[in-house]
């Protein structure tokens, strides 16, 4: 067993009673029969042992909490369900109960969340902004910690088996979505498919933000990936699950190890952040105080990866640049973007993206030189980092209806060639 996995166990054990007795405390300042709870005094004493619980709980799986959403302006109640489900994976559905029976169908869209850390709910505000106008599923990885050995193993060729099947389950007329880490694996899994001319091969796959070729913009993720080279990562990252946990002994990239070398990059941030929201308690500003609740109970929220999966993940994308370069394989078998011919792509980058840099989603549009011109489009989009891609006001305003009108847009292109082989197909006959 790994001491650094042990003790980080430990640690939270151990302060389990030092967070209860903030926590009474803090509900004590909190009660207004006490007289101090409205002093300075009080406000403090509730606002600090608040930020004490917080820093130092262990924070669970969070929910979606997509309970409506409008559908032509119509207020439309939404059933998140399960419609697939392997040891790794649960494909979720956001059912909207549309009343209107004859209404047309919306395009269908596979979003592919990252496995890199967080959990899929990274992707709520995406989610929310597709259901009005799109048939939504998603991809709920589960956390390594939680599946038992007996599971078997789960590396990038799995993550490439599991986007296919999915693919096929959905059939031809979905719309793949990849949010930065399965970019790579899902424009594989397409490339797969358009070789072997699978008849469930997807209308479109939108890249947002994904490190297809990490030579171009590099940044300081990918040169530390670089310089360390995949021996290091796995010598100084890869542990075994400890009890109580249902993975036991099962080989994995711890999700702290993750979100500690994140919180590094932007430390002061971080702080400050919590400063801010200590001085918005004392100060009852219960609205921004609300905002960093919500933000750092998804963000710190973490996952564990398996170690087959995040070893083979950073040889192939971040050391050996196997995708650009033409050298990667799945399973024995060469993954060639070029066979792409049917699937549309759509680019999308961040101009201040410290992850993803400028140009590494956009090489997908280069390395498939046989699919025509008129089912490619690249959008870069200004002012945004990272997450703000996939999230937040620009996207909302700016990125999702670009994403919409290209998946409408093949839409109606499906339907116009399929109009077109109809009145072909008579013809053909009686010649």
């Amino acid at each position: 067993m790994d001491p650094a996995y042990f003790w980080y166990e430990a640690g939270h054990m151990m302060l389990a009673p030092a967070r209860a007795a903030t926590d009474a405390t803090r509900i004590a300042f909190k009660n207004p029969v006490n007289p101090l709870t409205h002093t300075p005094y009080g406000k403090a004493m509730a606002a600090g042992c608040e930020l004490f619980e917080r820093v130092t709980r262990r924070y669970g799986k969070p929910a979606f909490l997509l309970d409506e959403t409008r559908v032509d302006g119509v207020p439309t109640p939404v059933y998140e369900r399960v419609a697939w489900e392997r040891p790794f994976c649960r494909l979720l559905h956001f059912d909207r109960a549309i009343a209107d029976p004859d209404r047309p169908s919306d395009p269908k869209v596979l979003m592919v969340a990252p496995m890199s850390g967080h959990y899929a709910t990274l992707l709520r505000g995406t989610v929310e902004a597709f259901l009005p106008n799109h048939e939504v599923y998603i991809t709920d990885w589960a956390d390594a910690r939680e599946v038992p050995l007996v599971e078997g193993a789960f590396d990038l060729d799995t993550y490439i088996d599991y986007v296919i099947q999915m693919c096929r389950l959905l059939g031809p007329d979905v719309h793949v979505m990849a949010v930065c880490q399965p970019a790579v694996p899902v424009l594989a899994a397409i490339s797969l498919m358009e070789a072997a001319d699978d008849p469930c091969i997807p209308r479109s796959m939108t890249l947002m933000g994904g490190p297809i070729d990490t030579r171009r913009s590099p940044t300081a993720v990918n040169l530390v990936a670089q310089e360390r080279g995949t021996e290091w990562f796995r010598r100084n990252c890869i542990v075994k699950v400890p009890p109580p946990n249902l993975g036991l002994w099962r080989d994995v990239y711890p999700g702290f190890y993750q979100l500690s070398g994140f919180m590094a990059m932007n430390l002061d941030r971080h702080i400050s952040a919590h400063w801010e929201m200590f001085n918005h308690l004392v100060d009852d500003d219960g609205d921004s105080a609300e905002k960093h609740r919500e933000f750092y109970d998804e963000y710190l929220a973490v996952m564990d990866l398996t170690a087959e999966f995040y070893l083979q993940t950073v040889e192939t994308v971040f050391v050996s640049h196997a995708l650009p370069k033409g050298e990667m394989t799945h399973r024995g078998r060469p993954v060639d973007p070029s066979a792409i011919t049917r699937c549309a792509i759509m680019a999308v980058e961040g101009e201040r993206d410290d992850i993803s840099g400028v140009g590494q989603t956009l090489a997908a549009l280069e390395l498939t030189p046989n699919l025509p011109d008129d089912r490619k489009l690249y959008h870069l989009q200004a002012r945004v980092g990272h997450y703000g891609v996939f999230n937040g006001s620009r996207f909302r305003a700016e990125v999702a209806p670009r994403i919409g009108a290209f998946m409408r847009a093949q839409e109606a292109k499906a339907r116009g060639e399929a109009q077109g082989q109809r009145r072909r197909g008579p013809r053909a006959v009686a010649g």
